[in-house]
């Protein structure tokens, strides 16, 4: 587990910033599913879901910045959660899966090329003897927006994607897990990946074409 506690390159538990939030949000807690529950509801709801923010760059992965930005897509969201977890002393690492969304609003599917997100991000939690997936990526207010069951984490079981939504449409669909336990972001391996679905490597793309849509086949 020692490899699951440590700072990277992405997950800089050790951050000032990281290290003070983490304890203000378990300062009341001793339990780790407490504290877990705390770090993630945080996440999830206090740091917005933001899909169009930029990504082209490997500064834009970092958990503290992250944290001071205070909104990110769902693999930010996971580097963010992990970290904060670390800080806790709870082991922590990133799981990525192959979903589809199929309530993805028309001009982001022609944006895309695809319903299919490749690299879909989630944070896994070491609790209690066991891995736990913990999904933050949309917050609250946007559930509620959208008609989204928002998910929910009790520190006991995985934390995932609904498959409908509150109007029983289907919604998420779990195509493939792609890789588990990673002790850092492989930030590489995504942007190869993402570059199968979307014409060509998100390196190739500045900030502002991300942020505009303009990144589909």
């Amino acid at each position: 587990m020692e490899k699951y506690l440590k700072p990277t390159r992405f997950i800089d538990c050790d951050s000032p910033s990281i290290q003070q939030k983490s304890k203000d949000l378990t300062k009341e807690q001793e339990d780790n599913i407490e504290k877990a529950k705390s770090l993630f509801y945080f996440v999830r709801d206090e740091i917005k879901y933001n899909m169009y923010l930029p990504k082209a760059l490997p500064e834009n992965f970092i958990a503290s910045k992250i944290l001071s930005r205070g909104k990110g897509y769902c693999v930010q969201k996971a580097v963010l959660l992990v970290a904060l977890a670390r800080a806790t002393g709870i082991p922590a690492g990133l799981g990525f899966a192959r979903i589809r969304n199929n309530l993805l609003p028309e001009k982001v599917i022609k944006w895309l090329g695809t319903n299919i997100f490749p690299t879909h991000g989630y944070a896994e939690l070491y609790l209690t003897g066991k891995w736990v997936k913990a999904t933050a990526a949309f917050d609250l207010k946007m559930c509620k927006a959208n008609r989204i069951i928002p998910v929910e984490f009790d520190g006991k079981n995985d934390a995932i994607f609904y498959s409908h939504n509150r109007d029983g449409k289907l919604h998420i669909e779990y195509l493939q897990e792609v890789g588990r336990y990673y002790d850092d972001l492989p930030l590489d391996k995504l942007w190869n990946m993402m570059a199968q679905y979307f014409g060509r490597p998100l390196t190739d793309y500045k900030d502002n074409d991300i942020k505009m849509g303009r990144y589909g086949k």
